[in-house]
């Protein structure tokens, strides 16, 4: 009985044993089974994601465009945005974006589905700029075979000859092994590739990796930020004989460098100063003559208030082709009162040491025109900074140029102040005729300015005098107005074939 109960206890124990073991090997498994599940989504993300390398990428171009906007600025900056109708896979996979512009910024691409933006997104972007050209198509070419085709001349005939060449560099000259030789200087008259190496592009392309969930069919939109681009004002003011009135007509200038044609699009222009992080890159201007004969067109933008901006949009669609510089009427003012004057300034230096006391120091007289941009006049939109090119018609019937100058943006009910040139009848003579030390910080200074007028008519010349520290003028023989801290300013008429002086004193302490 005690030899059988020991077999018992020993067939007990070894099956506990058994079913302990096998507990073990199953709770290892319930354990490690997450893990495992997770490595497996990983894997079969990489594997999808190595598949859609494996497919042939899809390829969309300006063919397929159903819609084009862009947004120009005049700080060398242009927004595009490009809508397009095209057939896409299901899953994840490549898509070739042509027909963007060269001067891309990639960091600004925003692409997206008008059609099922919850289904499709995107994988991977890249910017592909590397173009098929001679120079780098044999670059790519370097440790792979290649046709050298060479002209031989024989017996008063050409024939070609094809010789097989493997490229080892090309670096300042490429350098061929010809059979068992190495053969540099070799020169070619073209050379023949088997084929074309997939990382070289035609044109500068985005390259998407979408992963789609949608339809086949979608309606998707690229937008993104542009460089050489830009646009200015130009405005023609052409003054009547009498100069108390004159025409303003306004115009575009729009310059595409961009690298791209922009057909039937959209366009906007923003007038007003963007702040941009890196600096705007300088532009190569392209120079094309203004059409000024007939009557002008009327004005086709429309223009809102935008930001701190101003928005101006074209009320038709435009083509603006690669290097191409084109004008497009902006606005047209007839009958804008105007306003010529005479301005004589001195410099504020004058005051601080004697000048060549009693010798006569020549000063130009210059010519403004001055208008007001407001509505009763003719104007009142805001106008942005450009060139102003003044003309004037003459006792034949003519027009004749003048002068130009640059304005800055200016809104609405603001003075303009064009700036044309000196007159060439009147002119002006400065001379110190004093200069005291009072103190030590206290001076006094007398000067006379003689204006001589060999015009046909009577002129006024405004003269202003920066003047700097703690000033009052002491006397003088035209009424002084201070029109600002720092600047006197007279009025002084002289009459036809006369001569007027302004003299007067001012007390100056430092």
């Amino acid at each position: 009985m005690c030899l059988r109960a020991r077999k018992v206890f020993s067939v007990v124990i070894l099956a506990a044993f058994f079913a302990i073991a096998l507990l073990a090997g199953y709770l290892r498994r319930v354990s490690a089974a997450p893990g495992q599940k997770e490595e497996q989504r990983g894997r079969a993300a990489s594997l999808a994601l190595a598949g859609s390398q494996d497919k042939a990428a899809l390829t969309t171009n300006e063919k397929d465009q159903v819609d084009l906007a862009v947004t120009v600025y005049n700080s060398n900056l242009a927004l595009v945005r490009d809508v397009r109708q095209i057939h896409l896979s299901a899953g994840v996979f490549p898509l070739h974006f042509e027909d963007v512009a060269a001067s891309i910024n990639p960091a600004t691409v925003h692409f997206r589905s008008l059609s099922e933006p919850a289904k499709l997104s995107v994988v991977e972007q890249d910017y592909e700029y590397d173009l098929l050209e001679p120079a780098k198509l044999l670059q790519k070419y370097v440790g792979r075979e290649v046709t050298l085709v060479r002209a031989e001349k024989d017996a008063g005939s050409t024939r070609w000859v094809e010789t097989k060449a493997l490229l080892l560099s090309d670096n300042n000259g490429p350098v061929w092994k010809i059979g068992d030789e190495i053969v540099t200087g070799m020169s070619a008259d073209s050379y023949r590739f088997p084929d074309l190496p997939g990382n070289l592009y035609s044109r500068p392309t985005l390259v998407w990796t979408l992963d789609n969930r949608g339809a086949n069919a979608q309606k998707v939109e690229a937008s993104y930020l542009t460089g050489n681009m830009s646009w200015k004002a130009d405005y023609v003011l052409t003054v009547t004989r009498d100069e108390k009135a004159a025409d303003l007509d306004g115009w575009v200038t729009l310059t595409n460098n961009s690298g791209v044609a922009y057909s039937n699009a959209k366009l906007q222009l923003v007038a007003g100063e963007i702040h941009q992080v890196t600096p705007a890159v300088p532009m190569r201007m392209m120079a094309k003559a203004m059409v000024e004969n007939g009557a002008a067109p009327a004005p086709q933008f429309a223009q809102e208030s935008f930001s701190e901006y101003h928005l101006y949009s074209l009320e038709r669609r435009t083509s603006i082709q690669n290097n191409e510089s084109k004008q497009i009427s902006l606005l047209n003012g007839t009958g804008v009162p105007v306003e010529k004057y005479l301005m004589v300034e001195g410099q504020a230096y004058y005051y601080r040491n004697p000048q060549g006391i009693g010798n006569a120091i020549p000063e130009p007289v210059k010519v403004y025109y001055r208008l007001k941009n407001e509505e009763k006049g003719g104007l009142g939109m805001p106008l942005p900074a450009g060139t102003v090119r003044a003309y004037q018609g003459d006792s034949k019937g003519g027009v004749q140029f003048v002068g130009e100058d640059n304005i800055q943006h200016t809104p609405k009910d603001e003075t303009l102040k064009i700036y044309i040139g000196n007159a060439f009848d009147v002119v002006c003579e400065r001379k110190q005729t004093d200069y005291k030390k009072l103190a030590s910080n206290l001076y006094e200074m007398e000067y006379a300015i003689t204006l001589r007028n060999h015009k046909d008519g009577p002129v006024t010349v405004e003269v202003r005098e920066p003047v700097g520290g703690d000033w009052e003028v002491v006397n003088s023989n035209f009424k002084p107005i201070k029109l600002d801290a720092t600047t006197i300013g007279f009025q002084v008429p002289v009459e036809k074939d006369a001569a007027a002086t302004l003299t007067y004193r001012v007390r100056v302490k430092w």
